[in-house]
């Protein structure tokens, strides 16, 4: 099928459209590149909207609570300041110097500005917002291991983070952007948004989108008061514990916050959304791999694992925790085998107790080793002759769809300039090695070799995420490998972690953006220059910020030392200094190792790496069944990703609310999809998020915190307990 018109200059007369129909349904197929977008609106708005999402998601990341700002709201909030703007500014010339000038008032406040406005927002969001990486690692170093560290070499730590991932990007833009069917279905909801608010709907059809996202966005707001505040109970509703009150086995069961949460469910969309995001943006066949690794793993290996075959010791331990136990059960203090050089002391650990985890935990832990030699599977036999041709044709011979060719009206950005940012920051990042070398325990070698395994895994995940919406991790393997290679030293595991792992999070949160500007058609230089001077001022914000924090909050992130009402517990760097105890303190040598209590896990690499397999000749032998191409191996172990600290109750939620709007409602009802199914998603959002902040400065921030028997999550104080014989634990019964 093919569509002209006469704004797609340059398309070569006839286009292609897009062959992803929830692309085609959705992303506008013209252009007008007389658009003004780098103007001085866009800079102010544009900064302005970075600095405030940046300061309020670092500063709330360290709660009890987290609360993570999405860059929807400011999405929102800038279009009536934009239009102000477009009102009263006058439309004179500023000079700024001989031969350059620019005006203040270019005209109508455009969607090309919103967009890249909203580029800048989306900078705040990856450096505080739900993954903190390179924060995380320096709260870490700093809060939980009390070491000293500069400020400039912290610095340094979080730019360069940012800046490789940037040339990562860069460099596989032909890759993960311009082929039509890496399509990244997470923008749609953007796009949708966009078009919301800029876009005039006609009445014909029921409510404009506008009005839609209007209504659905006071009802999300006012309705987040309960779960948010009034009545958090909706966050975690395990009936179960209420029929089975005194039944250790019902509560494990039943429990949504520490359990299997069989029968439990949330009325809470932060609750749905918290680990994978929108589940109305993610595509049906997505959904059904998730629900069958999670049906597998929830219901079936984790209980034979507990009940059954007591594996790896299970029963000692509560089955869902992301805690670290002695072998009588008890919660593990590391600083009782840590020396002063944040070293691991042998004798002192060989005295106290070996590491135990809960029976998910180590099982998840296994999941993500099965996870990574997939996807490498997967990508290699499902994308490799389409990665390899694409290598061989440079881009030239790219089959272009509409979108495509529209964007070839615009200089693109040379592949030079990416070059200079990813040598310059891996420069800066070797030299740290040399000159914080006590503080960072990484050597430069240690770096080169982070740098290699980021090169090596961004592109196959990339590509599962650009067609799934899902990114699976591998951050278990980026601390399995240095692990091995420098054990006892919890800090450079940190940071080849870091480097290894999350750089390339940032590669993919920097690529999914510039296919938003593709999607919207934005010039690449334009879309950047956003990027650069968007992560520059995000990165220096956000360790200021950080900083503050860790220096004026007393005892932060210390449970034990902090008043019992402080909201200051900061459970998310939690999971990420036990990481770091597992495998940088600890070792993997000593925990999946020969002798080690969790070596047979380790055989999980050659199973992840040999399952796709079948399923790829059953695609090649019956090319008919388009079915069997989307059973997708990586995705189906990321069924049972990221628990914990996510619940199985989180992603159950998500999957149910999934199902119904992307298979009955995209199926039965697919006008009202195409019109209002993202636009939803972003009003559930924004309301969502701008209660939060609500109620956090009005209420929580002032002391005033509600208890009663609704503010209780779970109601299932039993889910905890372990049931091995003679295991004692305040508040359980001793078997």
């Amino acid at each position: 099928m093919a569509t002209k018109d006469p704004k797609q200059e340059g398309g070569g007369g006839e286009t292609e459209r897009c062959p992803v129909e929830e692309v085609a349904l959705v992303v506008p197929e013209t252009d007008d590149p007389t658009m003004p977008v780098m103007t001085f609106r866009t800079w102010f708005l544009g900064l302005l909207s970075c600095v405030v999402l940046i300061f309020l998601n670092t500063f709330f990341t360290y709660r009890t609570q987290p609360l993570t700002i999405s860059a929807v709201l400011m999405q929102i909030a800038v279009l009536p300041a934009g239009r102000f703007m477009a009102a009263a500014l006058p439309s004179r010339e500023v000079r700024v110097f001989p031969g350059w000038s620019f005006s203040l008032n270019p005209g109508p406040f455009n969607m090309k500005e919103h967009v890249v406005i909203t580029i800048f927002a989306n900078c705040g969001v990856s450096y505080g917002g739900g993954d903190a990486y390179s924060i995380g690692a320096i709260t870490v170093m700093k809060a939980y291991y009390k070491q000293s560290l500069s400020f400039i070499c912290a610095l340094l730590i979080v730019l360069t983070t940012q800046l490789v991932g940037y040339g990562w990007a860069g460099m596989l833009r032909k890759y993960l952007v311009q082929p039509v069917e890496m399509w990244w279905p997470a923008n749609l909801a953007q796009v949708s948004l966009f078009r919301a608010l800029h876009e005039k709907d006609s009445r014909s059809e029921g409510l404009t989108r506008m009005q839609f996202f209007l209504i659905f966005m006071l009802a999300s707001f006012a309705y987040y008061a309960l779960p948010g505040y009034l009545l958090p109970i909706l966050t975690f509703f395990s009936w179960v514990c209420w029929a089975w009150p005194r039944s250790i086995t019902a509560q494990q069961i039943g429990s949504g916050y520490h359990g299997l949460g069989v029968g439990a469910f949330t009325l809470d969309w932060a609750g749905i959304s918290a680990y994978h995001g929108s589940p109305l943006v993610a595509p049906w066949f997505s959904i059904v791999n998730i629900a069958a690794g999670f049906v597998m793993f929830i219901y079936l290996v984790v209980p034979l694992c507990y009940w059954k075959y007591n594996a790896f010791d299970a029963r000692k331990f509560p089955i869902f925790s992301n805690q670290l136990f002695t072998s009588s059960g008890h919660k593990y203090d590391t600083t009782k085998i840590l020396t002063p050089q944040f070293d691991l002391n042998e004798a002192a650990y060989n005295n106290y107790s070996k590491l135990y985890l809960s029976p998910l935990f180590a099982l998840s832990i296994g999941s993500g080793f099965a996870r990574f030699t997939a996807t490498l599977t997967h990508v290699a036999l499902f994308h490799g002759s389409d990665i390899w041709n694409q290598s061989k044709a440079a881009a030239k011979s790219l089959k272009l769809d509409v979108h495509a060719r529209l964007m070839k009206n615009y200089k693109e950005v040379p592949e030079w300039w990416y070059l200079v940012l990813l040598l310059g920051s891996i420069t800066l990042s070797l030299m740290m090695s040399f000159v914080w070398k006590e503080q960072v325990q990484l050597p430069w070698w240690g770096m080169l070799f982070a740098f290699a395994l980021a090169w090596l895994v961004t592109l196959p995940i990339g590509v599962i995420q650009a067609t799934t919406n899902q990114q699976p991790g591998y951050d278990i393997i980026a601390q399995f490998i240095i692990g091995y290679v420098l054990p006892g030293k919890p800090i450079a595991n940190l940071l080849f972690k870091i480097y290894g792992r999350i750089s390339t999070v940032h590669a993919l949160s920097f690529l999914s953006d510039l296919k938003l500007g593709h999607y919207m058609k934005i010039p690449p230089r334009c879309m950047y220059t956003a990027q650069l001077v968007g992560t520059l001022v995000a990165g220096v914000v956000n360790l200021a910020v950080a900083w503050w924090m860790l220096e004026s909050v007393e005892n932060i992130c210390d449970v034990e030392a902090l008043h019992p009402d402080s909201p200051w517990t900061c459970p998310k760097y939690r999971v990420t200094f036990d990481a770091s105890v597992i495998w940088g303190l600890i070792g993997p040598a000593r925990l999946f190792g020969h002798g080690g209590l969790y070596r047979n896990l380790v055989w999980l690499f050659l199973v992840g790496a040999l399952l796709p397999v079948p399923v790829w000749a059953l695609s090649w032998r019956f090319p008919e069944k388009k079915w069997i191409r989307l059973i997708n191996i990586p995705v189906i172990s990321y069924g049972f990703a990221g628990m914990p600290p996510a619940t199985p109750t989180n992603i159950a939620s998500w999957l149910l609310t999934g199902t119904v709007f992307n298979f009955f409602v995209f199926r039965y009802h697919k006008r009202w999809w195409q019109r209002y199914n993202y636009v939803l998603s972003a009003a559930l959002d924004a309301g969502t998020a701008f209660m939060g902040v609500l109620i956090f400065f009005a209420m929580q921030n002032e002391g005033r915190n509600l208890r009663w028997w609704g503010t209780q999550l779970d109601h299932c104080p039993l889910a905890s307990c372990p049931t091995a014989p003679g295991i004692t634990v305040a508040g359980c019964p001793v078997f």
